[in-house]
């Protein structure tokens, strides 16, 4: 890494110092009301050929946050941290978090020290205006050895630490594997929330992937309350093809989407709603992130 780490800091500090004056009273205000936003993913493959354009699109709709699931080579979308945090604000966007998955190759455990890959992450979300670096992945092997497993979860821990020192908060997503898999006569979800340092890693809920597992949003929310500060929001359908479920249209599917939304905000400890669609039964991407928002605003978000 060519900045030491002491380097690293005190860039940190100085960047979160330039920014203290209003974005930091501000987002206290927007957390509270409760935060919409799209993750990007829904319509990645429209970011994928014109970022710009389409962001542009979604800024016309109504959106005013956004969530990244590209960060490759430090860039996002083909940008570098400061230049789609220009890209973004020049379109009144905003973008609190992302997903960026880290795994065990991100800590070396010779120096007992993240990476200078992982360094970067945090940085870079830090650059970008995040103010929170979320891990959407868990690497098949750590679902299967319990003590993997916890060794792991003390890097969130950890991660959660070097977070915090940039003013950000570290969490975890989920798929459908953590309510799938057991250890020890544990679903590997309990051993995540249990053995994470709440204050350290906060959990974003994705409530449409759980689904094809057999477990229901509600039913978490009420056995770990105050949890979950980020919800992805979805509803679900049989799968058109295959088996199992894929996400579709808010409130046209099988999951009481309004009751959880409200269930994670009274209970849940949910400032940060995010909406993700990934499957869209012929409708154009970009159409459904529309028909989506509509549906939310209408609720009442």
């Amino acid at each position: 890494m060519n900045q030491s780490r002491k380097d690293f800091l005190r860039n940190t500090m100085l960047l979160v110092g330039a920014t203290a004056f209003a974005p930091k009273e501000l987002f206290a205000s927007e957390k509270k009301k409760g935060i919409l936003g799209i993750q990007l993913y829904s319509v990645r493959d429209q970011m994928k050929t014109d970022p710009q354009g389409t962001l542009m699109k979604l800024a016309n709709m109504g959106y005013q946050y956004v969530e990244h699931a590209n960060y490759i080579s430090r860039k996002f979308y083909g940008y570098s941290a400061a230049e789609f945090k220009k890209l973004l604000d020049g379109m009144g966007l905003k973008m609190f978090s992302g997903h960026t998955v880290m795994t065990q190759k991100h800590w070396d455990a010779a120096k007992k020290d993240f990476t200078d890959d992982w360094k970067y992450t945090v940085e870079d979300a830090a650059t970008a205006g995040q103010q929170y670096v979320i891990s959407p992945w868990l690497d098949e092997s750590l679902r299967q050895n319990y003590d993997d497993l916890l060794k792991f979860l003390d890097l969130f821990n950890k991660t959660g630490e070097l977070c915090k020192r940039s003013g950000m908060k570290f969490g975890y997503h989920n798929h459908d594997f953590e309510f799938k898999y057991s250890l020890n006569g544990q679903q590997v979800y309990d051993i995540i929330l249990q053995h994470t340092d709440p204050k350290l890693v906060f959990q974003q809920l994705d409530i449409g992937n759980m689904y094809n597992a057999g477990a229901k949003a509600k039913d978490i929310l009420q056995k770990y309350p105050g949890r979950f500060l980020s919800l992805h929001v979805k509803d679900e359908i049989k799968a058109t093809k295959g088996e199992g479920y894929e996400s579709t249209i808010l409130g046209a599917g099988v999951i009481p989407v309004k009751e959880v939304i409200d269930l994670a905000k009274s209970k849940g400890g949910t400032s940060l709603f995010i909406i993700e669609q990934e499957s869209y039964q012929g409708k154009d991407p970009v159409d459904s992130a529309k028909e989506d928002l509509a549906i939310m605003k209408k609720w009442g978000y």
